[in-house]
């Protein structure tokens, strides 16, 4: 099963927190990497590709970016996928609805960084800084806690020289 992680593009400064929007240089990093996504997945995966998001303005932004770029009509906002959500709350999330059509979560760091360790690793502490619109692609027969193979970790300045 394949699975990839987003952190949001960068973002605007301001207040509240969930109302920040992606500022110009944030745009730019998610359509870059829109169309790294656009040349890494086949036309079938790129149709069947799920994509949920973090209720916050940034993650819901770089969702619909990276989802109009790939024709996906439909992105379900999840809660659970704030900042500071639990991992294991999200993992168990996974577990139940990641099934063999590959997903995108869009979500924000420290989350998105403990979840790649915890499901990479299993340790408690373990973390994979990402930066803004970095995206690490997952493969796994069960999300669970060190049972995921880390595939790829594209940054936008990469995904601009693929």
């Amino acid at each position: 099963m394949k699975l990839f992680i987003m952190r949001h593009g960068e973002a605007a400064t301001g207040t509240p927190d969930a109302k920040r929007p992606l500022d110009l240089t944030g745009q730019q990093e998610v359509a870059s990497m829109a169309a790294w996504f656009e040349s890494y997945l086949s036309q079938d995966e790129c149709r069947a590709l799920r994509v949920v998001s973090s209720p916050y303005d940034r993650a819901q932004q770089t969702a619909r970016i990276i989802a109009q770029q790939l024709h996906v009509d439909e992105i379900m906002a999840l809660p659970l996928i704030t900042p500071d959500a639990p991992v294991d709350a999200v993992i168990e999330w996974l577990a139940e609805h990641i099934d063999e059509t590959p997903w995108l979560v869009v979500s924000h760091m420290p989350l998105v960084g403990d979840l790649v360790g915890r499901l990479v690793d299993g340790g408690m502490q373990a973390r994979l800084p990402l930066g803004t619109a970095d995206v690490v692609a997952l493969e796994a027969d069960v999300w669970a806690a060190g049972c995921s193979t880390l595939k790829q970790h594209v940054t936008p300045a990469t995904a601009a020289a693929i």
